[in-house]
């Protein structure tokens, strides 16, 4: 039963989260939120260990399609970076804000980029294109992130200064527009580059927290180089190509380990 020590730690973790949230917010809805996010990452985990093909993929897309579907589409909550700002610029405590500071700022203290492997309702649908892994060189077009961080605070900052009535009907509709040019943009993307994951490589503004606070990720993808016969096969199905090999948090890449596990899958040793 040791082997199912993570996905109970993980379960016990979120519904501290939950419980925690429901009595500070007395409102039930936090218990139900991360309470199912919690169950769905440990079931995700649990196929995982018992060997399940696509246990990844069943955790995106429970998490994603609820997190599009349900908070954003019904409960008309923006969950983009533009809500995040407009609940911070409001003085709020809720929605987008509790779903970046555990998710994106300092959830990834923990777990790293796990958030773009298991939850990104954007990857959700760019992971079912056919580029797994980048069929070409990478770009140095990384710096673009910042100019699509910096125009969410801006619209949002725009929005506020101009005393625009009605901005939570504009958030909204912001939502499923930013929605549709990051499906838009990061299909072209992939296609362009023939790499499902470049819009994270190179566009996702959210990376802008999440790259940074990774680094220090205590979750991390560790190599036993007494067991490592150096033959490559980690870097050849590392969607994000990162040097697995290099237990260093300057490894190539480092920050940018989405914790999808092909690389542990399929090594041949089991030196990961």
């Amino acid at each position: 039963m040791k082997k199912y020590t993570l996905p109970v730690i993980l379960l016990l973790l979120f519904e501290t989260i939950a419980i925690t949230l429901w009595l500070a917010k007395d409102n039930l809805f936090y218990l139900f939120n991360f309470s199912y996010i919690g169950l769905a990452i440990t079931l995700g985990t649990v196929l995982y260990i018992r060997k399940v093909p696509y246990a990844r993929r069943v955790v995106q897309l429970l998490v994603g399609a609820y997190m599009l579907l349900y908070l954003g589409l019904i409960c008309n909550e923006n969950m983009q970076i533009e809500g995040f700002w407009y609940y911070l610029f409001t003085g709020v405590f809720e929605a987008a804000t509790i779903h970046y500071a555990a998710a994106k700022i300092f959830g990834p203290l923990l777990f790293g980029r796990g958030w773009c492997g298991y939850a990104c309702w954007t990857a959700m649908v760019l992971d079912f294109l056919p580029y797994k892994t980048a069929k070409m060189p990478r770009k140095r077009i990384g710096w673009i992130r910042y100019i699509t961080f910096a125009a969410s605070l801006l619209f949002v900052s725009a929005l506020f200064l101009a005393h625009v009535g009605n901005i939570e009907k504009i958030m909204f509709w912001s939502f499923l527009a930013g929605n549709l040019i990051y499906y838009v943009v990061g299909i072209a993307l992939a296609f362009a580059f023939q790499d499902n994951r470049a819009f994270c490589k190179y566009i996702c503004p959210v990376t802008v927290f999440l790259k940074p606070m990774s680094y220090y990720a205590l979750l991390r993808i560790q190599c036993d180089h007494t067991k490592c016969v150096s033959c490559g096969k980690c870097k050849q199905v590392c969607p994000m190509e990162v040097d697995v090999t290099d237990n260093s948090r300057k490894r190539k890449n480092g920050t940018e380990c989405i914790l999808c596990l092909e690389c542990v899958k399929n090594c041949p040793k089991s030196a990961l």
